[in-house]
């Protein structure tokens, strides 16, 4: 049996064959994700709290959102989980090409999300919706609206950060596809980023009505 056989490019030296790498991989994506879900659920009992003490004013403070633009954004992410799907399963296949399809569509779909969020916060910060003591908009009945927007643009923010970095990595494995360093027996970083493409898909989902359904 030839060496390449024995140890093949993409397995790394502290493993003892592929099997155990994919599973490590894994496990160390499942733990970050965790992680994750922790950060993210602690800005959601923030957001819970602070709605339970201003009911009226975190109502009337969310019909100043765009509901469409926020729609918009839900379908946009939801179809980019999909085109990921589909870069992962086209790998699988050993579809290259179909695979960089998928993966330029993904992060065409997570820019288009990103332009659409720049319109939104352009718009708040002119009319002067923002946290803390930054706000000075006097449209919104209620006691303390700037919590509100306090809690828009933290975890609307901090999501959006984590569409950035996925934009960073799904073009790095862009360019890694393209140079053919992924193949039917190696593709666990497109399925990892997979994975974390589907967590910030997921947390969107949530977001979305708690800011922008609440009436």
């Amino acid at each position: 049996m030839s060496q390449t056989t024995e140890h093949p490019a993409h397995l790394q030296h502290h493993f003892s064959d592929v099997h155990q790498q994919a599973e490590s991989a894994k496990l160390g994506m499942w733990i970050f994700l965790l992680t994750e879900v922790l950060l993210f659920g602690g800005l959601f009992c923030f957001y819970a709290i602070y709605r339970s003490w201003n009911p009226d004013m975190f109502h009337n403070a969310h019909a100043f959102l765009n509901v469409w633009m926020g729609a918009t954004n839900t379908v946009v992410l939801i179809v980019s989980s999909l085109t990921m799907a589909l870069a992962i399963r086209s790998m699988q296949l050993g579809k290259r090409k179909l695979t960089m399809w998928f993966l330029a569509g993904t992060v065409f779909l997570a820019c288009v999300f990103m332009v659409i969020k720049y319109f939104e916060y352009s718009h708040k910060i002119h009319l002067g919706q923002l946290p803390g003591k930054w706000y000075f908009f006097e449209g919104i009945a209620g006691t303390n609206p700037h919590i509100f927007f306090s809690a828009y643009f933290l975890m609307t923010g901090l999501h959006g950060f984590h569409v950035l970095g996925g934009i960073a990595v799904i073009t790095w494995l862009f360019i890694k596809t393209a140079r053919g360093s992924f193949s039917p027996e190696y593709y666990t970083p497109i399925e990892m980023t997979g994975l974390y493409w589907h967590l910030v898909d997921l947390i969107w989902i949530f977001l979305f009505p708690l800011f922008y359904l609440i009436g």
